[in-house]
């Protein structure tokens, strides 16, 4: 995606939108806590997994709870990889408005 394209229209939803998700997502301490919380669960359920195998020997009990695991860190993966983009993302946005801004200012002045 090449953001020198876009309008300034476009660059200002974006750029509104993404705000109002960071600031939603900042604020909110508790759903960092959740995905924390989900992420050592996930990890604790793979090792448990890991465990009853060699206690026990492969049975499906230990089977589910090893991929359960790993859906779980793999979701909380993604989700803070997401967040990350879009922190990026956002900065970007606000580097090109800042040089559009500038760019207009020094042709008014000219």
């Amino acid at each position: 995606m090449d953001i020198k394209k876009w309008t300034d229209e476009e660059l200002s939803s974006t750029r509104d939108k993404l705000d109002v998700w960071c600031l939603k997502h900042a604020t909110s301490s508790w759903g960092n806590r959740m995905g924390l919380l989900t992420a050592v669960l996930g990890a604790i359920a793979i090792s448990t997994g890991v465990v009853f195998i060699f206690f026990d020997g492969i049975t499906a009990m230990s089977i589910v709870l090893i991929i359960l695991g790993v859906v779980t860190c793999y979701s909380w993966y993604k989700s803070e990889k997401q967040r990350k983009t879009n922190m990026d993302f956002l900065e970007e946005l606000k580097v090109e408005i800042a040089r559009r801004a500038k760019r207009k200012e020094e042709k008014s002045t000219s």
